[in-house]
């Protein structure tokens, strides 16, 4: 940077074969600090459009009255309070906030229908005649 202030942008971009767009814009950034070089981050603040404070504590105060309702009827309930989002984006904040339901763990076979445990079974006594009939010959 002391280059470019010294001889040129131009000059600086030739010597370093970088663009002169490119040191102007360091040269806008820099202020004399090694700080100033340091990547910033261009993650936005906030979104326009994300859920205000009260919309949050309207579903937060919802869900705890309510914790057993299901997710279309504690929206039907929201939009009668003034809520304006749509279901999507209840189910994106309560997902982000934990308030959703935990699923159960259940085994594999309890979720599977009966047809699909019984052909597992019956896989696994074929598998079986056949280790048994290839291991006496």
């Amino acid at each position: 940077m002391n280059y470019a202030k010294k001889y040129g942008v131009s000059r600086a971009s030739r010597k370093y074969n970088k663009s002169r767009s490119y040191i102007y814009f360091w040269l806008k950034r820099w202020d004399g600090s090694v700080e100033s070089h340091a990547v910033k981050s261009r993650r936005p603040h906030h979104h326009p459009n994300e859920h205000t404070k009260e919309e949050i504590d309207l579903i937060k105060r919802y869900h705890k009255r309510n914790p057993t309702l299901e997710l279309p009827e504690l929206w039907h309930r929201l939009r009668k309070q003034g809520y304006t989002r749509c279901l999507e984006s209840l189910y994106r904040v309560m997902k982000k906030l934990g308030m959703l339901p935990i699923k159960s763990s259940a085994s594999y076979l309890d979720e599977q229908p009966a047809s699909v445990s019984v052909k597992m079974t019956a896989a696994k006594s074929i598998k079986t005649c056949f280790f048994i009939n290839s291991t006496t010959l």
